[in-house]
């Protein structure tokens, strides 16, 4: 269980970087953002990376693209950055093109660096206090991030505790590649989801739940992510419907291959939703670890979650808490060789 200096935040606190290992299976973790720095896992051929991440710190720091972080104090997209809550009117930071809030501010989360609690050969727990006002929230909580590994795959567990009614969503922003570079939009994915919650011209969902019958967003069978004729494709950056509210435990919502590699990743997760982005607003600017070219769709999301914008749509699963409950979250990715 090595644990080393990343990097330095700009208030110059140190980020370490925590490796863990179990059964073919290595993840690196960094404090900053609880980030999934890197992911590799044992093949036929030999070891391989299925997430893009940077090699040093700055990379971190200067893309604005969630790289593997845990995204919170509320993941997604709120409409207007404003919310009410028990009579209380709330602004919060205005973090995406000036009208919305995304992924918990433009200083969340994913911005922060961790505390180390634990740490054992193969597993890390970390933990993240914000304080009331936090990016415009009210109440303070206490996050927590615990990574671990076992042969089946990775398992994260997320949870959160308050001091006061506020609103927490966490989500796990890992960029899969699973062979390692190109595009993606020829990955086979399969969700298990009936409807998914179409958006407006700012992501911000209309509060429908369509069904994905004769759509794009049908992916009940394992298909290609690419959706047109030839090279066309329309980008995804949308919510699917797992469910109508979290699970006590962990089920299979989602199934990646990549064709080249023969990876194939199972996702489970507690959380109703699962947002799919495609990855259609990359290359990045910096280079990616090991000197990989960034291409357009060169990596894909797959993100456990409430619904977006759930505070204004009260028939969605709610992203409230409240000091007398518990938020938890377990998501896990389980790999294997496709057959």
């Amino acid at each position: 269980m090595p644990i080393s200096e990343f990097g330095r935040m700009p208030d110059d606190s140190v980020v370490q970087a925590i490796t863990i290992a179990a059964d073919g299976i290595e993840a690196k973790i960094l404090t900053f953002g609880a980030t999934l720095a890197d992911l590799i896992v044992a093949t036929p051929s030999g070891p391989r990376s299925v997430i893009l991440g940077f090699d040093d710190l700055s990379g971190y720091l200067s893309h604005g693209g969630y790289f593997g972080a845990i995204a919170g104090r509320c993941a997604n997209r709120i409409a207007g950055g404003r919310f009410s809550l028990d009579g209380q009117d709330f602004r919060l930071d205005l973090n995406e093109a000036g009208h919305t809030h995304l992924h918990g501010g433009g200083d969340g989360f994913f911005r922060r660096n961790w505390i180390t609690v634990d740490a054992d050969d193969s597993s890390v727990l970390l933990a993240l206090i914000s304080p009331d006002g936090d990016q415009g929230y009210p109440g303070k909580v206490i996050a927590t991030c615990r990574y671990s590994l076992d042969s089946g795959g990775l398992r994260i567990a997320l949870g959160a505790r308050t001091d006061a009614p506020t609103l927490v969503n966490l989500a796990a922003h890992a960029y899969f590649n699973l062979d390692g570079g190109g595009s993606i939009l020829d990955h086979r994915l399969r969700i298990a989801a009936e409807a998914y919650t179409p958006v407006d011209d700012r992501n911000i969902p209309t509060g429908e739940v369509l069904a994905v019958d004769d759509t794009i967003f049908d992916f009940r069978e394992l298909r290609p992510i690419r959706n047109g004729p030839d090279d066309a494709h329309n980008a995804y950056d949308h919510n699917w419907v797992l469910a109508m509210q979290p699970a006590p435990e962990p089920w299979h919502a989602a199934r990646l291959e990549g064709p080249l590699s023969g990876i194939r990743l199972d996702l489970w997760t507690t959380e109703p939703g699962l947002q799919l982005y495609d990855g259609a607003f990359l290359p990045v600017a910096p280079p990616l670890r090991g000197g990989i070219e960034p291409v357009r769709h060169g990596a894909l999301c797959l993100e456990p979650q409430r619904f977006p914008d759930a505070i204004h749509q009260p028939h969605f699963p709610s992203a409230m808490l409240r000091p007398d409950e518990i938020y938890t979250q377990v998501t896990e990715y389980r790999f294997s060789m496709a057959e």
